[in-house]
């Protein structure tokens, strides 16, 4: 194993952080842009760092559809195939899995499903996706698991955690195995499941403490729960869970939610919402989500926000961006996924810095003030510390 967690402040349970993986450093918290297909939407590796990305998202199940996981790994690996050069993180499929409800069957060695490209019978197991992840050349994998759906009862969701501790296990064993053809693999990634259920979230926690990965992520989140049922779940894991590595909060997702998450003690975060939210004309501001469809923009000479530093907002108005979209102009998706990806990245900037200067609750309280300003109707948790 390769990968460092350093913990640089804490302000309450929030962490100032810096995991050090084969590609490189990615300061926490940190946001991962999702590059499903080896690829950030409309963005190339070198805008995305300029944006201030230090590590990318790829996707197992789709990359080993298409293109295959032997053809990435012929082209030297996924940083070669896409030209980036900084840290990767590859899921495992599961939560791809979960999604074809209607066209997967899951048993104790796997998951058999229809390709949703082709129509062509695959088989997934804990094993086939380690060696996919292994083929792609990931800086951090993540074991294959069991994804809970929502609503469960505690049977069920018992029931499907069990399977993904056992699957866990076959994952770090075929994971790290003697280094074959293949090479050194990067590191692997536990998922504590359990559903809603502190109980068997414990449960799957200490599981996967005795297996002993290099990082923990929470999985099973964002699945249509209320937001009170997620924060509960964060405020009676996060606690719990070892200081001395990264925690990684799996598909969320809207900058209120990141925000709760980091005061309560999350380092990492991936969601495809700022690209997708900008192919579809939401564009994310610090007082909230505009939409650049709205026929008020047509005549707007201004920025999507004047406080925004971003390329977009520093040449391009209002009127202009609802006028490339209206014309199903490419370069309307570019300007606003560029602007969105920047106000993520941002925010895990300034979070960063309150962190360190221990300002994070004076920054948290003003963030979800001026949230709340412009959308009175909209409630907002008064939970700023667990």
């Amino acid at each position: 194993m390769s990968l460092r967690y350093e913990l640089l402040a804490t302000d309450g349970a929030a962490r100032r952080g810096r995991v050090h993986a084969q590609h490189g450093i990615i300061e926490t918290p940190a946001f991962m842009p999702v590059g499903t297909y080896g690829t950030v939407k409309a963005m190339t590796p070198e805008e995305l760092k300029d944006l201030g990305a230090e590590i990318v998202l790829g996707n197992t199940f789709h990359l080993m559809l298409r293109p295959g996981a032997q053809i990435i790994a012929e082209l030297g690996g996924l940083h070669c195939f896409m030209n980036w050069p900084g840290p990767i993180l590859t899921d495992s499929g599961g939560f791809q899995v979960f999604s074809l409800a209607k066209m997967r069957k899951i048993t104790e060695e796997g998951v058999h499903f229809r390709s949703p490209v082709d129509g062509a019978e695959i088989r997934l197991t804990p094993e086939d996706s380690m060696d996919v992840q292994r083929a792609l050349g990931s800086d951090i994998a993540m074991m294959f698991d069991d994804c809970t759906a929502w609503p469960a009862s505690h049977e069920q969701a018992n029931a499907s955690m069990q399977r993904s501790m056992r699957w866990a296990r076959r994952c770090y064993k075929h994971y790290y195995r003697q280094q074959d053809i293949t090479g050194q693999p990067g590191d692997l990634f536990g998922i504590v499941q359990g559903g809603m259920y502190s109980d068997l979230r414990c449960v799957s926690l200490n599981a996967l403490l005795d297996i002993d990965p290099p990082g923990l992520a929470i999985g099973g989140l964002a699945v249509g729960e209320p937001e009170l049922e997620r924060l509960k779940v964060l405020d009676d894991l996060l606690p719990k869970m070892p200081t001395d590595r990264p925690r990684y909060l799996m598909g969320v997702g809207r900058p209120e939610d990141i925000v709760q998450a980091v005061l309560r003690g999350v380092d990492m975060f991936d969601c495809v919402m700022p690209t997708r939210h900008a192919r579809n004309g939401h564009l994310f501001t610090a007082t909230g989500v505009v939409n650049i469809r709205n026929a008020m923009h047509a005549r707007d000479s201004g920025p999507i926000d004047p406080q925004c530093g971003c390329y977009t907002c520093r040449n391009y108005s209002r009127a202009y961006l609802r006028h490339l979209d209206r014309c199903k102009e490419i370069l309307g998706s570019r300007l606003n996924t560029i602007h969105n990806l920047y106000f993520y990245l941002d925010l895990m900037r300034q979070l960063r810095e309150a962190i360190s200067a221990g300002q994070l609750n004076g920054f948290s309280q003003e963030f979800f003030t001026k949230r709340q300003a412009a959308a009175p109707s909209g409630i907002i948790p008064d939970l700023f510390r667990p």
